[in-house]
């Protein structure tokens, strides 16, 4: 019993370890391709589905054969750090290890200064 606890809570650190690691589509195993932002397990067992048959190619192999994934969704799973064959989506920026995409943090600066500015006109 101890053992099976102690397994499920290694598997789950180290999940979330991959958080904004690289995840190779054609290396990773369930618990590594889950841990990508928009990968769940119904995908992550399509993809190993799909690779059993034969290693992915390119990005274009890879949506081509996962079902579900198109141009947008390809690249938002690439921002999340999933890659295929060490490459990410042609034209889709990489976020650093454990920074957010430059566009969402883009957004955040913009809504703190309206907020600042509201309660000047109400005083005002």
């Amino acid at each position: 019993m101890i053992k099976k606890l102690m397994l499920a809570l290694a598997t789950l650190v180290a999940s979330t370890g991959f958080a904004f690691a690289q995840v190779d589509v054609n290396k990773a195993d369930a618990a590594a391709l889950d841990g990508v932002k928009g990968v769940g397990p119904s995908m992550s067992k399509a993809i190993i589905d799909e690779r059993s048959k034969g290693e992915f190619k390119d990005w274009a192999d890879f949506q081509k054969r996962v079902k579900g994934v198109g141009e947008k969704r390809a690249a938002k799973l690439s921002q999340a750090g999933l890659q295929v064959n060490g490459k990410s989506v042609e034209g889709a920026p990489m976020a650093p290890a454990g920074e957010k995409p430059a566009a969402k943090s883009a957004a955040k600066p913009a809504k703190a200064d309206k907020a600042k500015a509201e309660p000047a006109k109400a005083a005002g």
